[in-house]
Formats: C-alpha cells, sequence, structure tokens
C-alpha cells in the first residue's frame, strides 16, 4: 500500500484504527498521526512507529485525511487544515451528525469527502462502519475508506441521507446493550446471585446470542421461540416485558437518538 494516511485528532478511536491498519498491512511509514498534546504524539509514534506531525504538515503530505476529532472541534480543525487541503485530497471524516457538505463547503472544491460513523467496538476490532459519499466522492474513494476502516470490523456502505438512523441504531447500538446488561445484572442480584456471576452469567448468553444471530441464518424471532417452551420460564419474561412496553420503549429510544443526530447535523448542538 504506497498511499499515505494521516490520522488526525488521534484519540481511542483513532488510535484503534490506526492500529488496526498497521495488523492489516498498512507500514508505520506510510501512516502519519497528529495529536493536541505533544505527549500524546510521542506515545503513538513509540508505540507503532508512526511519524507525528502537525495538522498542515498531515495536510501537505498525506494523500487520504481521516478526522477522528470531537465534532465540537471539527470547524477549528478545518480552518486551519482549509488553506493546506489540495482538492485531491480524500478526507474521510469519523464525526457524527456532521454532513458531508460541511466540509465540502470549507475545503477547496471538487474535494471528495467520506462520511463514516463507526462504533466504539473498534477497540476490539468488532465496529460496524457505515460509509456515505460527499458530493464528489467516487466508488474508488469509498474502497479506499472501507479498506482503512475493515482493520477494525465490518463496513457498510448507506446513502448518507440514512446516516441519522444508522447513528441510532449502531452507533450508539453498544450503549443500548450495556444498559440491558446493566439492568439484567441488578436483577440477578435481586435474585440472589452474587454480582459477578450475574455478570458473567448474562456476557456470556449475550455473546452466543450474538454469535447465533450472526452466524445461524435464522431470524431473531425464530431463535428467541426456540428458547420459548409452553407455559415455561421464558414466555413468562416476555409477558412482562410486553407488558411493561419495552419494545415500544426501544424504539422511541431510537427515534430519539436519530432526531438528536439531526439535531446536531444542523448546528443545534
Amino acid at each position: 500500500m504506497t498511499q499515505k494516511v494521516a490520522v488526525l485528532g488521534t484519540g481511542k478511536i483513532g488510535e484503534a484504527l490506526l492500529s488496526g491498519m498497521i495488523r492489516g498491512g498498512w507500514a508505520p511509514s506510510d501512516l502519519l498521526v497528529t495529536a493536541r498534546r505533544p505527549e500524546r504524539a510521542e506515545q503513538l509514534r513509540a508505540r507503532y512507529g508512526v511519524e507525528a506531525v502537525s495538522n498542515p504538515e498531515a495536510a501537505k503530505a498525506a494523500d487520504t485525511l481521516i478526522l477522528t476529532v470531537k465534532p465540537q472541534d471539527m470547524g477549528t480543525l478545518l480552518t486551519e487544515l482549509a488553506p493546506h487541503v489540495p482538492a485531491d485530497r480524500l478526507v474521510i471524516s469519523g464525526a457524527a451528525g456532521i454532513p458531508t457538505s460541511y466540509f465540502e463547503e470549507r475545503l477547496a472544491a471538487g474535494t471528495p469527502v467520506v462520511r463514516v460513523m463507526t462504533n466504539t467496538p473498534a477497540l476490539v476490532d468488532e465496529a460496524m462502519s457505515v460509509i456515505s459519499a460527499g458530493t464528489h466522492a467516487t466508488g474508488a474513494h469509498l474502497t479506499r475508506a472501507e479498506e482503512i476502516f475493515s482493520g477494525v470490523g465490518k463496513t457498510l456502505r448507506v446513502p448518507e441521507s440514512q446516516q441519522d438512523a444508522c447513528t441510532a441504531l449502531s452507533g450508539s447500538g453498544p450503549a443500548y446493550f450495556y444498559f440491558l446488561v446493566e439492568a439484567m445484572t441488578d436483577a440477578g442480584i435481586l435474585l440472589g446471585l452474587p454480582r459477578d456471576k450475574a455478570h458473567d452469567l448474562i456476557v456470556q448468553a449475550a455473546i452466543g446470542a450474538a454469535v447465533m444471530l450472526r452466524d445461524s441464518g435464522e431470524h431473531p424471532v425464530t431463535l428467541r421461540e426456540n428458547v420459548t417452551s409452553p407455559a415455561g420460564t421464558t414466555i413468562n419474561a416476555i409477558r412482562e416485558l410486553e407488558n411493561h412496553g419495552v419494545r415500544a420503549a426501544l424504539i422511541a429510544a431510537l427515534e430519539a437518538a436519530r432526531d438528536r443526530s439531526r439535531e446536531l447535523a444542523t448546528g443545534n448542538g
């Protein structure tokens, strides 16, 4: 791989991406990083053998720029970068809620921009990264983004109009599962189990269920029915979940997350 790639604002997700790229075969000499604090830049250089540079230097030297700063810091970063980014650079944004048009308006005319929404399981190479093309991005640009993000999990192309829904479902998705595990752990304690044993039981049940969903090819309704025997324990639990409106609450929660993503896209932070 001869393309030079720079990760700008290398926090946890940026570092996970950097690490995944190196494991996937990218040479450290083809990778650049930037960080706000000099000690963080030095840490990355020592850990991965990559060159740490300033944001303008990265913009001048790299063929692909991956912007991983927080959404509220993106405007400041683009102001710093704009004079140094030629129109043939690929700019990949990992900032939630910010549309590609935001970047296109602030960078040189014709700059290709790809929007990527990933999630925190990138830290364990199990991310889902959702990829959308801006006005000037081609299929080749999308393929390059996929090559980069496939190092930390799966990728999926969607129209940018679906990004807010994907943010609600997948970007925020791990938090819903953590919330459920937390609640089930509390239930286990109420039922008389020690916290650590309740946690281990629930985590393994979650892993097993996820693998079956991924690998069996069965619809989740079928898998649930396979656990649900007549007049048994599971159907009694399901009845209580339905009585308490858990399904409706989940749908409402995801709609709220989608709506918030839309607000962020319009600058209503």
